[in-house]
């Protein structure tokens, strides 16, 4: 017996999905071309990523790992061409992506008013939001948004992203260090040199694991409410509706969940 890729159709079904946004044929054939077209004859789905945002983006021996990778991986796959990894860094980012560089951002990217004026974001695939992580003997310290602004709290935050924007917009006693190395960034707090960091609850997590000593904090009732996506071009309604027609046959088939637990669990 043969089995239907869950893939096939995958076309008629972003037409179908641009057709529910009541656009008229007409109007359709006077857009202008879709990116998708331009991928697939070029044979390559480029993506951006910064390889510093473990579980989603980790640049390792010449190559890449995370989440975020594995399901590039799989869109390439779905739009019948090999994905390409693009290196980028956070404070780069929409300029990278709006700059032409690459036909998709991913890696972690938070979901935000400002990135959404410069692109298209992807459906949510995953909710997440802002939590601290720090040394474990100082987790009672650290509870709340009043906790951490003190004049003597030290908080960590590389540069460029949400974390960044998060921390000057809630720490105005607290002092503020940046630190432009995002995957060593942990080992600041641990030898003393840092109290505290804010970023994505996932991460910590996953800090929390690899890295003893520290401890994430509350990250399953985080500080801030956040949502992932992916970065798209703006305009391009094609490619965000097969985009999104990808992510969910990629949840509802099982892959996306079986992606996560081998980073996360």
């Amino acid at each position: 017996m043969t089995i239907a890729s869950p893939f096939k159709g995958l076309k008629l079904a972003v037409l179908s999905a641009v057709a529910g946004l009541g656009l008229s044929a007409a109007a359709l054939a006077q857009a202008p071309a879709s990116q998708l077209e331009t991928i697939q004859s070029r044979g390559a789905l480029q993506i951006c990523t910064t390889g510093d945002y473990k579980p989603f983006t980790l640049a390792k021996d010449g190559s890449y790992e995370g989440i975020d990778i594995e399901l590039g991986k799989s869109l390439a796959k779905a739009i019948g061409v090999e994905a390409k990894f693009v290196q980028t860094k956070w404070a780069d980012l929409m300029n990278d992506f709006t700059g032409g560089k690459c036909d998709i951002a991913m890696g972690g990217i938070s979901v935000t008013l400002d990135r959404q004026k410069r692109a298209f974001f992807s459906a949510p695939y995953l909710i997440n939001g802002k939590a601290p992580i720090a040394r474990c003997a100082d987790v009672s310290k650290f509870q709340t948004v009043a906790d951490i602004d003190k004049p003597e709290t030290r908080v960590i935050v590389n540069p460029g992203g949400t974390n960044e924007r998060f921390v000057r917009a809630n720490f105005k006693q607290a002092k503020i260090e940046i630190f432009p190395d995002n995957v060593t960034i942990w080992d600041q707090i641990l030898a003393g040199k840092a109290d505290i960091m804010v970023a994505e609850s996932i991460e910590t997590k996953v800090q929390e694991k690899i890295r003893p000593g520290l401890c994430a904090i509350n990250p399953d009732s985080p500080l801030q409410y956040g949502e992932m996506g992916y970065l798209l071009p703006r305009g391009d309604i094609v490619f965000k509706a097969f985009v999104d027609q990808w992510l969910h046959l990629a949840k509802a088939t099982g892959e996306f969940g079986t992606i996560y637990n081998q980073f996360v669990r």
